[in-house]
């Protein structure tokens, strides 16, 4: 029996663990790279060190894959197109990607289909982020200030996204030479996400929401479920996330960033069609991780059960700072938790950046959150005891 090919366009932390999910079903795995220290680069057997951007580059690569499928969205949209017509399976496909790689063609879809999201339009200038404000009225100053810039391309963790309280604020993100997408700043509660696994024959499976709390705009610790979150609201959430994805033709996996508002409504933030930090629990908290599910979804096997495996799981990412002999900080960490699940990533230690996380589960939420960050604050060096 030939097991099948699949191959990764990107070689990060989410590749990483793809790869990690495929090794106990016999998947084979081809990773493109842009360099050999990248984070599946030290763990993938099969590596291409190349450019994602250069079509030549995507042809050779998807020779001999039965499957691409990607660790982030920033391939060209032609490019994959191009590939498809070269009769190679692409999951999830352009026509679905371009949602999360340009969040203008993002925002009008899911207008068009009837899905609640923050006020919004594409503005041209400083002056035009100004009328924008004033359309808003009513906001939280009487010019309509605060508003969000984001560039419709290429941010992620807080990167390409700006809070401007007036129009003088305003020229940083038009430097970039690409569209800007102004919205409203939401009077939000707190942010959510829905996690949903599609395969190309439709069958869907839907993770709890769990809630995404973040840090100078990137995510610091999810809480899996939601505490305190309406049955029926989170229903809706599942629902929706699974309607964009059956709209939009997602296979794979895909998180749905939500804002659950003060009045207790949900907008969607963002899309991000891969698997997910706001799933990273699922290795240790679900019966079938996001990571196992992607997996199942491009090679079109049927999905795995998505439910939890404890009352309450807690994801915790590690971040850089001071303290690089994060090795040495296991005695500690594992003796004091020995149920403690442990996912580092193969990087450098650099102030701020994510060099792994943690997942921590039990009965009690308050006693899951405490060992959660100890086990985090204490391998990037902030906690000594």
């Amino acid at each position: 029996m030939t097991f099948p090919v699949v191959g990764m366009v990107g070689g990060g932390q989410l590749a990483r663990m793809t790869h990690e999910a495929g090794i106990p079903l016999g998947i084979r795995f081809k990773l493109l790279s842009d360099t050999p220290q990248d984070s599946a680069a030290q763990v993938v057997g099969d590596v291409v060190i190349g450019d994602y951007r250069d079509l030549d580059t995507l042809r050779a690569f998807a020779r001999g894959c039965d499957v691409i499928t990607f660790d982030h969205e920033h391939v060209p949209t032609e490019h994959l197109w191009a590939l498809e017509a070269d009769g190679i399976p692409v999951r999830p496909g352009p026509d679905a990607l371009v949602h999360a790689q340009d969040k203008g063609v993002m925002r009008a879809k899911l207008d068009a289909i009837g899905v609640p999201c923050p006020r919004h339009r594409i503005v041209s200038d400083p002056a035009d982020v100004e009328r924008f404000a004033a359309e808003l009225g009513g906001g939280q100053a009487p010019d309509g200030f605060p508003v969000i810039l984001k560039t419709v391309r290429g941010g992620y963790d807080g990167k390409g996204v700006w809070v401007v309280r007036s129009s003088k604020e305003a020229a940083e993100p038009f430097r970039a030479g690409v569209p800007v997408l102004a919205e409203e700043k939401v009077d939000f509660a707190r942010e959510l996400a829905a996690n949903i696994v599609r395969s190309p024959h439709g069958q869907a499976v839907a993770y709890p929401v769990v809630e995404s709390i973040q840090v100078d705009g990137v995510c610091d610790t999810v809480i899996a479920p939601a505490p305190d979150l309406d049955e029926e609201l989170a229903g809706q959430a599942q629902q929706l996330a699974l309607r964009i994805a059956q709209e939009l033709g997602v296979v794979g996996h895909l998180a749905v960033e939500l804002f659950e508002t003060a009045d207790g409504r949900i907008l969607v933030n963002e899309l991000a069609m891969r698997p997910h930090n706001s799933g990273h629990w699922t290795q240790d908290g679900a019966i079938t991780s996001q990571f196992a599910n992607h997996v199942r979804a491009v090679l079109d096997l049927p999905l795995g059960d998505p439910r939890p495996r404890a009352p309450w799981t807690v994801m915790a990412n590690v971040l850089g700072g001071d303290y690089p002999d994060m090795y040495y900080a296991y005695l500690h960490c594992m003796a004091r938790d020995p149920q403690l699940k442990i996912h580092m990533y193969g990087k450098d230690v650099k102030p701020g950046r994510k060099v792994g996380h943690v997942n921590t589960y039990g009965d009690d939420l308050a006693d899951v959150r405490e060992r959660a960050a100890h086990a985090a604050g204490y391998l990037r060096g902030t906690i000594t005891e």
